[in-house]
């Protein structure tokens, strides 16, 4: 009866799971398969992620290698066997600063590159505007400035939290939690 509470209880995670991830850009197979990694106390081979997940070989390969190329799960290779096996990072904050790095490679810095590009080009072209179209520049730069603030804000405060990680953020909420009364 135990065993069975623990395996609903991680197969409830693992469908969870993987739908914050669909919410979040990642499939949900990639976010399922990293659940069921995080939760394994011992590193699965693909044939272990496919049984267990019934999901394809081709699926299960796909999704072990987005896992690794993000740093979230490592190859394990055992001595005498031809299979290679794969283990979560099972910290929290390593996992969280590993996903935060990523998305901001991946998210965060091209957008800011996009809108410094954007700015550039109307400052390039600002001279010699007529007044209507001049307040029209000034209205999109404006725009652009304010969101690549925010980005630049949001980044720092990502930087913050993986830097300080859990001991470090704990301080800085009481802090916060403090200053809000």
């Amino acid at each position: 009866m135990v065993e069975n509470s623990i395996e609903d209880a991680a197969n409830l995670f693992i469908r969870r799971w993987g739908e914050m991830g669909a919410t979040w850009g990642i499939s949900r197979t990639m976010a399922e398969v990293h659940a069921l990694l995080y939760l394994a106390s011992e590193p699965l081979c693909t044939d272990d992620v496919i049984e267990r997940l019934a999901i394809s070989r081709g699926s299960a390969s796909m999704n072990l290698r987005d896992l690794v190329n993000w740093g979230l799960v490592e190859r394990i290779h055992r001595r005498g066997d031809r299979k290679e096996y794969f283990v979560a990072e099972k910290d929290v904050w390593q996992m969280f600063e590993t996903i935060s790095r990523e998305r901001r490679r991946r998210e965060v810095l091209p957008i800011m590159e996009t809108i410094e590009r954007c700015l550039a080009m109307i400052d390039e072209h600002r001279t010699g505007l007529k007044a209507g179209d001049a307040k029209s520049a000034d209205d999109y730069r404006q725009r652009f400035q304010d969101i690549h603030e925010f980005c630049e804000l949001l980044d720092t405060l990502f930087n913050v939290i993986a830097r300080g990680g859990q001991k470090g953020v704990r301080p800085l909420l009481t802090t916060i939690v403090q200053l809000g009364s």
